[in-house]
């Protein structure tokens, strides 16, 4: 009987198997790439936009938090949606709704519309970010195809971070601030038009998205965000700090009991229940809350100390992302064949830790080859390791059907872990430069604290990161009625 189903298959690049795989992976890189860099570009803007829409203090803090809120807070629903309606659907619809947003941004007349276009932004990166991670994970095999499509992410996702800070600093200065946002619209037109020819996936079929509990851990964490976000602002004893962070502790607790409950949960509980991967998502939180700590403070620093130019800041930061892409492209996919992921994780953790401790010695007199830069390249070295192997921790051994939701744990425990850390240490930072008077005391206490945060992610690991994920489920080295690769290799986690 002849097979008609080709007819109706997505468009495939021409060429061999390796062709189109290097494909996909440098798409939905691409994708990934936009969303960092529209995450770091606008923030050297930050002070043009107040000056030409005339925008308090309180309000500019918005452009950012704004995103981070919505971003942060829906992506476990943007990672489930993906599972559901298909991944390249979801990615489709949250590249257009991100593009439409950043134009609006761009044409923004007034605070309360670049802050709402903000919102949105976010909620579209919400479902590309998932949906990109999820693709890659099930078009890549499990062992060697997948360690080294995840190594090549996390890469880029690091220059994607510290090109947006150059970026950002070059357009602002030459075009103005609203070019910012404008630059995304041909970037993410070339994207949609090429995304067709991504595989189209498999959907999970049969299942329906838990509307309760997507909207219990979505307000829980957008309430954790905000109330991390006022604390940082005014202060931790304030009436509407307290009650956001309450009301957070309320919902995440009330999400845990539905999901206990739910016959079709938006958070299958046994995707925790290896530990693992549990041990894993906890590092993550913490690398999350150094990485967010360290840019943040040693940007501050450069400027405000050393006082570099934004873009000579930049600039400044370049040898740290160019280590992270090296590392994570070259060393990691090399290291992952030779050793396990327990002892890659210590290994990222231990050069974190270390680069952490040289930018703890910082003095207002230092000068940047000597007091800067060792510690930004040692903490670059730790983050290439350890970012693409917790992703690998995270991500294997779950069924293709919730490799959408695995990607968005991944993913959200990094932005948790960004905004509960930033708000500590910016907080300590303040308390330390309030008692002292000098900026740099708060400097070197914030990146101390990143460095016990380091020791206890070593700890963490190092006692509960000690067996392989299990499969879910097994899947044959077949491909799905689509055509999509689904199959996984026979190779686990090489825990040795």
């Amino acid at each position: 009987m002849p097979d008609h189903s080709a007819k109706h298959a997505a468009p495939q690049p021409a060429g061999s198997g390796s062709q189109r795989a290097a494909f996909v992976i440098a798409l939905i890189c691409a994708a990934q790439f936009v969303l960092q860099l529209d995450f770091s570009i606008v923030n050297v803007a930050l002070p043009s936009v107040q000056r030409e829409l005339d925008m308090p203090a309180a309000q500019l803090q918005w452009i950012v938090t704004g995103y981070a809120l919505s971003f942060g807070s829906l992506l476990l629903a943007g990672g489930r949606l993906a599972d559901l309606l298909g991944r390249r659907q979801v990615l489709t619809v949250g590249l257009a709704l991100f593009g439409i947003a950043s134009l609006a941004c761009g044409l923004a007349q007034w605070p309360i519309m670049l802050i709402a276009a903000r919102i949105v932004q976010g909620a579209a990166g919400a479902m590309v970010s998932p949906a990109a991670l999820s693709l890659l994970t099930t078009t890549s095999a499990e062992g060697a195809a997948r360690h080294r499509a995840l190594a090549i992410w996390q890469a880029t996702t690091a220059a994607g971070a510290t090109a947006g800070i150059v970026a950002g600093g070059l357009l602002t200065q030459y075009f103005g601030w609203r070019a910012v946002f404008l630059i995304n619209l041909p970037v993410i037109a070339v994207i949609l038009a090429l995304v067709p020819r991504l595989p189209i996936g498999k959907r999970s079929g049969g299942g329906s998205l838990d509307v309760r509990g997507a909207l219990l851990v979505t307000t829980g964490i957008a309430a954790l965000i905000f109330g991390l976000s006022s604390g940082q602002q005014h202060g931790f004893t304030t009436p509407t700090t307290l009650v956001a962070l309450a009301l957070a502790v309320l919902l995440t607790t009330g999400f845990v009991v539905a999901e206990k409950r739910s016959a079709a949960p938006m958070l299958p509980l046994p995707i925790l229940a290896e530990p693992a991967r549990r041990a894993a998502i906890a590092a993550m939180l913490l690398i999350g809350a150094i990485l967010a700590g360290y840019v943040y403070f040693a940007s501050l620093y450069l400027q405000r100390v050393l006082e570099f130019s934004p873009v000579t800041t930049g600039l400044a930061l370049v040898p740290s992302t160019g280590t992270v892409v090296l590392v994570s492209t070259f060393g990691t996919r090399w290291l992952t064949a030779r050793f396990s992921v327990k002892a890659m994780l210590l290994a990222g953790l231990a050069c974190m830790g270390a680069g952490q401790l040289w930018l703890a010695q910082i003095t207002a007199g230092a000068c940047y080859p000597a007091a800067v830069l060792p510690g930004l390249v040692l903490t670059a070295v730790g983050v290439g390791l350890a970012l693409p192997t917790a992703s690998i921790a995270i991500t294997n051994g779950v069924r293709a059907s919730e490799q959408g939701l695995a990607g968005a744990l991944f993913t959200t425990s990094q932005q948790t872990g960004a905004a509960v850390g930033l708000a500590v240490l910016a907080t300590a930072a303040a308390a330390a430069t309030g008692y002292s008077g000098s900026p740099v005391d708060g400097y070197r206490l914030s990146f101390l604290i990143a460095t016990a945060l380091a020791v206890l992610a070593t700890i963490i690991v190092a006692l509960q990161l000690g067996s392989t994920p299990r499969r879910v489920e097994p899947q044959r080295r077949q491909p799905g009625p689509d055509g999509t690769p689904n199959a996984r290799s026979a190779a686990q986690l090489d825990e040795r």
